[in-house]
């Protein structure tokens, strides 16, 4: 796989990729995820895209289709009460096509995040993970990641 940032060409896949995504969600979370939804437009994309402070980055195959991304977003967190100042690569989405997991892809988009969160001087890379995304848990661990925080909830 290569990896490379994110261009308006790759929308139209980015755009199939989201709606996996949402998939898995709404499977484990009916209640809150809709069924075939998205959580970018085409639209919101282009915008996004070239945003400076939410670099994208996708793993093309060998014939050059684009096969995940990893949507990241840098949050400068400065004289915040008593936390310390530094900056954070939030990953923010993940996702490797379902038709070609196994072969890396996600370890080799996560390492990419790393090495783009180097280069911008942070502290750390955080993300979040929906509790009913067993799969995802079990990678981001494989990966090294270690609880931060933990959200709960009561459905009212």
């Amino acid at each position: 796989m290569k990896i490379r940032p994110a261009e308006e060409k790759d929308i139209p896949r980015l755009g199939d990729l989201l709606v996996q995504v949402c998939r898995v969600h709404w499977e484990g979370r009916p209640d809150l995820f809709r069924d075939g939804g998205r959580k970018y437009s085409d639209g919101e994309l282009r915008i996004l895209l070239r945003d400076p402070d939410r670099p994208v980055l996708v793993a093309l195959d060998e014939t050059g289709q684009v096969q995940g991304y990893a949507f990241c977003v840098l949050q400068r967190h400065q004289g915040e009460g008593s936390f310390q100042d530094m900056t954070t690569l939030y990953l923010d989405d993940l996702c490797v096509d379902e038709a070609c997991r196994g072969r890396h892809a996600g370890r080799q988009l996560y390492d990419a995040v790393l090495a783009l969160a180097r280069e911008k001087g942070c502290y750390n890379v955080t993300l979040n993970v929906w509790a009913c995304n067993a799969g995802a848990m079990r990678f981001y661990e494989g990966c090294g990641l270690q609880t931060q925080k933990i959200g709960l909830e009561v459905v009212l």
